[in-house]
């Protein structure tokens, strides 16, 4: 079979399984197994593929056909136009997370800031801030040692390691430091609500990133509690936050001694992340 021929193929099987991105899902499990990129391999649809790499092929759009992430299945997701490594320990990078990364990046720009990521994961967030804030040097945290692993990886792939220090700890339990500025991609779903998402997330993404207890709150009103104690005087807090969970989280921020000072929404236009700094 030719590049065309598996593409087609693997774009069939895909659409028949409800995959709404099946046919760049094919291109790019074809792309990961001829270990090329996907723009090379459309240039040369009709390279015969030998019999050992179809199979291989066949194996990973059954994998994709069960609703497994395609991030997952290749080990790496592209974020602020670098390639993280990921797997099932952490959460999956969005592309909604590169609007915030872009609006602290032109607040920090030249400037030499300490920054602390809570809830790390893949350590995308404080790596992309890192890469681009290059006099800044940061701390990321997260609870589970398996996404410090990556998070690890990650900075020494991205040349920050440097730069930056990862604790697998509760932010909890974080005292004697300072920072100009929190970051956090909390767990923000309601528990209710997560048997509700869709199969690739709710079968594959690590619970524990998704959680946030009853009422989606939980780990959020602790990263803002802990964050007034660990802030410089004028220091910033990034939030990201669920859908419709603006009103409730400014309410705590506002309460908690902070002032909004600028909201960013994704795609659909809902508010995803809040920006606030601790009052004096």
């Amino acid at each position: 079979m030719n590049v065309l021929e598996l593409i087609n193929f693997g774009s069939a099987k895909l659409k028949s399984h409800d995959i709404k991105s099946f046919k760049i899902d094919s291109e790019i499990l074809l792309s990961n197994v001829l270990g090329k990129r996907r723009e090379e391999i459309l240039i040369k649809l009709d390279q015969n593929i030998s019999r050992k790499l179809v199979l291989k092929f066949n194996d990973l759009i059954h994998r994709r056909s069960l609703k497994e992430p395609v991030a997952y299945i290749i080990k790496e997701k592209e974020f602020w136009s670098k390639k993280f490594e990921v797997n099932k320990n952490t959460l999956i990078p969005r592309p909604e997370t590169e609007l915030l990364i872009e609006y602290l990046v032109n607040i920090y720009k030249n400037k030499n800031i300490h920054l602390l990521d809570i809830g790390t994961g893949t350590g995308c967030i404080l790596i992309s801030l890192l890469s681009e804030l290059q006099k800044s040097t940061g701390i990321g945290m997260d609870i589970s040692s398996n996404a410090i692993s990556i998070a690890k990886i990650n900075a020494k792939k991205h040349n920050i390691q440097n730069r930056v220090k990862f604790l697998t700890k509760s932010f909890s339990d974080l005292f004697n430091r300072k920072f100009e500025l929190i970051v956090s991609n909390p767990p923000y779903i309601e528990r209710r609500n997560i048997k509700k998402l869709d199969d690739d997330i709710k079968n594959y993404e690590p619970v524990i990133a998704l959680d946030g207890g009853n009422d989606g709150l939980d780990v959020i009103k602790k990263v803002i509690y802990k964050a007034k104690n660990i802030l410089k005087i004028n220091g910033k807090l990034a939030l990201e936050i669920g859908n419709e969970q603006y009103k409730q989280v400014s309410k705590i921020l506002i309460k908690n001694n902070f002032r909004i000072e600028h909201i960013i929404k994704d795609y659909k236009d809902n508010i995803r992340c809040i920006i606030s700094t601790l009052n004096i």
